[in-house]
């Protein structure tokens, strides 16, 4: 095998936590102790792009995991207890959401299967498509309104695990909708690797014994019901990933709504107040101005409010901006709000006929009490929807015409020229204007108790403040024939089949009652997963199987050991551990210029472990001679003779591991010429991408990296050497900031030593990018 050489190096400002490859390209995530999110080149290790810790999102990043195609990058927030879904070209937070307790493990794994029903399912999956027009674009320059297909992607389904403390081990489709939740695991979940056929799950935990030692678990847990269901879990999870991003469309187009509207429409009503609370007449205000209207005499104190305050020329950019408004408002209700929750009720409608599918779709818990109470929640939004239209039409007409005749006015007590148009005045337009003056011109007790003033002549954006006090001015139903033919009929008035109306709520509260309603309906199906069985079986072919790879430092510390299951938890493997014997005499070293006569004898302990590809492992090892500054290596061990191993441990269940290491089968490795010393730096983690054949080393002091690209010839080894040299002098003196915590989740003592290290991957498949560390198994 050809060896393999450095191509980068650099010294970080912040220590690394957490490090992970791109499954698709030649970029390395980076999360480091300012809670910043960092996107890295393999060329130069030039920077991509970086990601701030915000309030959103939080500053405390506890895990990393890539989707299997590359585009979309997970991180957990710890303080926030939040899961974050970042756009990996963008740097753009696509979705978040929140979960009980803060996620210290992640794994997103892309499902294999050879299901004909699960092809047939997919050339036909996106039929939505026929039926609903595509949805309008947000009028802002951060739109998400491509979110369904930057976040479902490829038709494939993936599934995005989380796990944390006290057993917490979450299952996301997509990335984005809950499909399951165990709580039947005790421990710190450490590590974990769902199959890609979705059979099993194993989770490696960590727990505190009563003399406070640290223990390490190894589960695995039957997960057969999805994989015998794939297809409709595939169908209901795609649904419900679209119901997901289209609540985030009709929340951003509500928003888009807020800021069309302006507070400088609030300017009358403030006026008015001020008016009432200065002026010496006990007239009402109505009556100042219908003398006005009808007599054309204004009281000196309405002159002086008008004139002064609020002038021909601010009356006249006030009416600008209430028609600019309401019309921004009226398309956004129009074009997205109605579209989006029409578009919502299709694929609600559709979930409901799938739960009432039983024989496919009970196994999977839709229950179709709560979709259909999520049904009636749209629907009674889009009848709030549909009220504020009525209020923008009837408040444009209303506003047009008392500013038309307001304007007129006070042009002749300025004694202005008057245009003729605006000159003609109707027995209509007066009645109308009366009318309005009746209705929004009466002083308002109540009113000015709640709200610090009187009037409320602009009655739309009370529907767009997120409160939950009743409207201040509901909308007259007096005088509706269909309201008063439904509270006639007694069999139409408890009818399930029309919407509540809630007429004296506001748009934003309705649509909190949707989103409560489609929350409880989107958890009820993961309700129905928390009783996965401990799979006490193993398996006897040596295909789709789960590796995990781990060390015991105390017992054995130049010993790394493989413990091998299979997906399917129904089938049993003979030789499921072995021991790999890092005490191998040492050939030689790429670094070598010429061969070394003798081989070298020494002992190795493994500082960090990573899965490369189906039979090779990547180790950073240390050797157990000479002083705290002892050698580093960087080496690829061929796994084919371990695996082949048919010596077969006999398993005690009644003793833990370190008491029974001595049956374990041992195998000896020579790792010849793939191997590399890792001079001037205190190496102790790595993370590896096997398809692109890169690996990137990271010292104990988490600051120092450098990166190797594994599978070429190494050219320029001296010239780079000499360049890093300088470089490194001064970075490994900086003492280690986290001693309890590493890269990738690896620990690190004071002297770079690593207590335990754990990998788990599954062959062929996605290897997992975290690691955990304990003295035992």
């Amino acid at each position: 095998m050809p060896a393999f050489r450095q191509v980068g190096e650099k010294q970080l400002p912040n220590p690394v936590i957490y490090m992970a490859w791109s499954p698709k390209r030649d970029l390395i995530a980076l999360a480091n102790t300012a809670g910043e999110l960092l996107l890295h080149r393999l060329a130069n290790f030039q920077r991509v792009w970086s990601l701030a810790p915000n309030e959103n999102t939080g500053k405390e990043i506890t895990s990393l995991a890539w989707r299997p195609d590359g585009k979309i990058l997970a991180f957990g927030v710890g303080d926030t207890k939040q899961v974050v879904l970042c756009d990996a070209e963008k740097a753009e937070i696509l979705h978040l959401f929140p979960v009980d307790v803060p996620v210290s493990c992640m794994h997103w794994v892309e499902v294999q299967s050879n299901s004909s029903s699960l092809s047939v399912f997919s050339e036909s999956e996106d039929e939505s498509n026929c039926f609903l027009p595509r949805l309008p674009t947000l009028p802002k320059s951060e739109e998400k309104s491509d979110e369904v297909t930057n976040l479902l992607g490829e038709v494939r389904l993936n599934i995005l695990v989380t796990g944390g403390p006290s057993g917490f081990v979450e299952l996301y489709a997509y990335g984005l909708y809950k499909v399951a939740t165990l709580t039947e695991i005790t421990g710190t979940c450490r590590s974990l690797c769902l199959s890609s056929d979705l059979k099993s799950l194993s989770v490696v935990t960590e727990t505190r014994s009563s003399n406070d030692n640290s223990e390490i678990h190894y589960i695995q847990l039957d997960t057969g019901l999805l994989s015998s269901c794939l297809p409709e879990l595939t169908r209901m999870a795609r649904k419900f990933t679209h119901i997901s991003t289209l609540i985030q469309y009709l929340r951003l187009s509500l928003t888009c709504m807020c800021e069309a509207w302006e507070d400088i429409l609030m300017q009358m009503d403030l006026r008015l107040t001020k008016f009432v609370q200065e002026k010496n007449t006990s007239t009402q205000v109505q009556d100042e101005f219908l003398e006005l209207l009808l007599w054309g005499h204004a009281s000196p104190e309405l002159q002086a409010l008008l004139m002064n305050q609020l002038t021909v020329k601010g009356l006249k950019m006030l009416g600008q901006s209430i028609e600019s408004s309401y019309s921004s408002i009226q398309k956004l209700v129009i074009s997205h709000l109605q579209s989006g929750s029409g578009a919502l009720l299709y694929h609600l409608s559709e979930v409901k006929g799938m739960a009432l599918w039983k024989q496919k779709f009970q196994p999977l818990g839709l229950d179709p009490v709560a979709i259909e109470e999520a049904i009636t929640a749209v629907g009674s939004f889009t009848l709030k929807a549909n009220e504020l239209l009525q209020v923008i039409d009837k408040s444009m007409k209303n506003f047009k015409a008392f500013f038309r005749w307001l304007y007129v006015a006070m042009l002749r007590m300025s004694e202005d020229h008057v245009p003729p148009e605006l000159n003609k005045m109707t027995q209509k337009d007066l009645a109308f204007v009366a009318d309005f003056l009746s209705e929004h011109f009466s002083a308002n007790e109540e009113l000015f108790d709640r709200k610090g003033k009187y009037f409320n002549v602009e009655r739309v954006g009370q529907y767009l403040k997120d409160e939950d006090e009743d409207l201040v001015s509901p909308p007259n139903m007096e005088g509706n024939n269909w309201l008063s033919f439904v509270e006639q009929s007694t069999y139409l008035k408890a009818s399930p089949l029309l919407f509540p109306t809630y007429p004296q709520k506001s748009l934003h509260f309705v649509k909190r009652m949707m989103e409560g309603a489609i929350d409880f309906c989107l958890q009820k199906p993961a309700v129905s997963y928390s009783n996965f069985a401990l799979c006490l079986k193993w398996n006897d072919k040596n295909t789709c199987m789960q590796y995990t790879v781990f060390c015991m430092p105390e017992i054995s510390p130049s010993k790394v050991y493989i413990l091998r299951r299979a997906t399917d938890p129904n089938r049993a493997v003979l030789n499921g551990l072995v021991a790999i014997d890092l005490n191998t005499p040492l050939n030689s070293s790429i670094d070598d210029e010429a061969p070394v006569a003798e081989p070298v004898d020494r002992s190795y302990s493994c500082l960090d472990a990573r899965l490369y590809d189906d039979e090779t492992l990547t180790v950073v090892l240390q050797c157990l001679e000479g002083d705290e500054n002892r050698l580093r290596l960087l080496a690829q061990l061929p796994l084919g003779a371990a695996l082949s191993c048919e010596e077969v441990f006999a398993w005690d269940p009644a003793l833990r591991l370190d008491q029974q290491t001595e049956g374990i089968p041992v195998q000896a490795l020579t790792w010849g010429n793939q191997s590399r010393d890792l001079e001037n730096m205190k190496a102790c983690f790595v993370a590896v991408n096997g398809i692109r054949k890169v690996a990137c080393v990271l010292s104990s002091n988490l600051r120092h990296v450098r990166v190797f690209e594994m599978d070429v010839e190494d050219e320029e080894d001296e010239e780079r050497a000499d360049e890093s040299q300088d470089i490194s002098s001064d970075q490994d003196g900086l003492e280690v900031t986290s001693p309890n915590q590493g890269a990738a989740g690896g620990g690190v003592d004071e002297e770079g030593g690593a207590k335990a290290c754990e990998e788990m991957g599954e062959l062929p498949g996605e290897t997992l990018d975290q690691t955990s560390g304990s003295d035992t198994l």
